[in-house]
């Protein structure tokens, strides 16, 4: 056998069989045709003809303009295969034989024989589903934009590294710029300060921290300072945002202008300022015509209503002052109530009599401010007029300590003591009144044995953390 002959053995080996080519032309998975350089369809699969459903003489034969919806496309398309072009995921719309559109992706390469187009075969992959759901996602995202267009809030968002994304109309007003999307890092604001009128680095603004840590930052307010110099107090709410994994992308910010909200407490803060004042003034207009009247009362008796009397206002004069001295709230300090309440009434103490003071600080709430006020006022002028020493000197203890969930007042003098049970008396006055402040607190009152006389005082502080 020549040489020539065995060549062509091997050259028949292993040309490709004919059915073989033509069965995995028909029954392939992908849809697949040939178009001629006249743009007539010469050949199409099954899975082609299943995909557009006509059959294959509705098909083959005609024009592939015929089936596609978007004319151009399909000209661009045969243009650039006459060219030599190969087309790669070219995106087209299939008009059905039900006349519903499938949006498909074309892939061809052209076939040339001595310079001469024979034909391109053309991969039809169909993502109509892909494109719906890229549609969906685009019409979320533009629902979405617009709602946050529409927020009367500040709202913008940024990358994983802090890069500005997007910002709505309400950020540009409140920053009284326009922030440079992809430039501008952080934050939107021109510059940022503290409460106090520091400068904040928009490195570490809320926002940063949110990004840098990884979450959520809650709680903080600051100034953004416009370019005009204008300064606008708000709280920030920086999130972080992250893809299906967890991984961290992005995060969004809302900053909410509280310029409102502070000014109102300026004037609340103004307004109680001046109720203090027009009160302190009252008090002491009261403590002055009690003790005026003390002074002119012919009866020991009188004198002596009237003095308790004006000392009683003096020492709710000296809680109120101490509620209200500086910014008001929902508590006060116990510790500072007791001293002001014992200094101010031992300015009415003879000489001799000393006064030792040991209060936990716990805070408290102001409805009680007047009643223990009362109570330590009380408790101290009883010691200092009955619990001195045969010297003639006298010491008292006031121990004020936190209990559980309450509070103890002790009141201990170096007197002789009750020597019995202790002599409450009337209600408006002395350990009478005591026991009904102190029954105005849900608390108790007794008397502790021992040398000189001990009272303890114990209420609960319900709802103080």
């Amino acid at each position: 056998m020549s040489s020539s002959a065995v060549l062509n053995q091997s050259d028949a080996a292993r040309a490709p069989d004919p059915l073989s080519v033509l069965d995995f032309f028909d029954n392939g998975a992908v849809p697949l045709h040939l178009v001629d350089g006249d743009g007539i369809i010469r050949h199409a699969n099954k899975a082609e003809l299943a995909l557009v459903g006509y059959a294959a003489d509705d098909y083959v034969g005609h024009h592939i303009e015929e089936f596609h919806a978007d004319s151009a496309a399909i000209s661009e398309i045969m243009g650039r295969l006459l060219r030599g072009e190969t087309i790669r995921a070219f995106p087209a719309q299939l008009r059905t034989r039900e006349g519903s559109i499938r949006h498909v992706e074309i892939t061809s390469s052209p076939h040339f024989e001595g310079g001469r187009f024979i034909n391109t075969r053309c991969f039809t992959m169909d993502v109509t589903d892909l494109v719906r759901a890229r549609v969906e996602i685009a019409r979320r995202d533009d629902a979405m934009r617009q709602i946050l267009d529409a927020l009367p809030a500040a709202v913008y968002t940024t990358d994983r590294e802090g890069k500005i994304t997007y910002f709505n109309h309400a950020a540009v007003e409140f920053a009284g710029r326009e922030p440079r999307i992809g430039q501008d890092e952080w934050c939107v604001t021109y510059r940022l300060r503290t409460m106090n009128g520091d400068f904040l680095p928009h490195g570490e603004c809320p926002m940063a921290i949110a990004l840098k840590e990884n979450r959520a930052v809650r709680g903080v307010e600051a100034m953004a300072e416009r370019p005009d110099g204008s300064l606008v107090p708000f709280m920030p709410f920086p999130t972080p945002l992250h893809d299906e994994n967890g991984n961290l992308v992005g995060a969004v910010n809302m900053l909410v202008d509280v310029s409102q909200r502070k000014e109102a407490e300026a004037n609340q803060r103004l307004l109680l300022s001046e109720l203090n004042h027009r009160v302190k003034n009252n008090l002491q207009m009261l403590n002055g015509l009690l003790s005026g009247a003390a002074r002119e009362a012919e009866s020991s008796e009188a004198r002596r209503i009237l003095d308790d009397a004006a000392q009683r206002v003096a020492a709710i004069a000296a809680a109120q002052q101490l509620l209200y001295r500086s910014n008001p709230g929902r508590t006060f300090s116990s510790a500072g109530l007791v001293k002001t309440v014992c200094d101010n009434a031992s300015l009415t103490f003879r000489e001799g009599i000393t006064i030792e003071l040991d209060a936990d600080d716990v805070p408290v709430p102001n409805d009680i401010a007047t009643p223990l006020s009362l109570i330590i006022n009380e408790l101290v002028t009883n010691a200092a007029k009955y619990g001195t020493g045969a010297d003639g000197l006298g010491r008292i203890e006031v121990y004020l300590r936190r209990h559980d969930d309450g509070l103890h007042l002790s009141v201990k003098d170096n007197g002789p003591g009750f020597g019995g049970p202790m002599p409450m008396g009337r209600r408006a006055s002395g350990l009478g009144l005591v026991a009904g402040l102190v029954g105005q607190l849900g608390g108790t009152l007794e008397a502790l044995p021992g040398s000189g006389a001990t009272c303890l005082v114990a209420f609960p502080l319900t709802g103080v953390r």
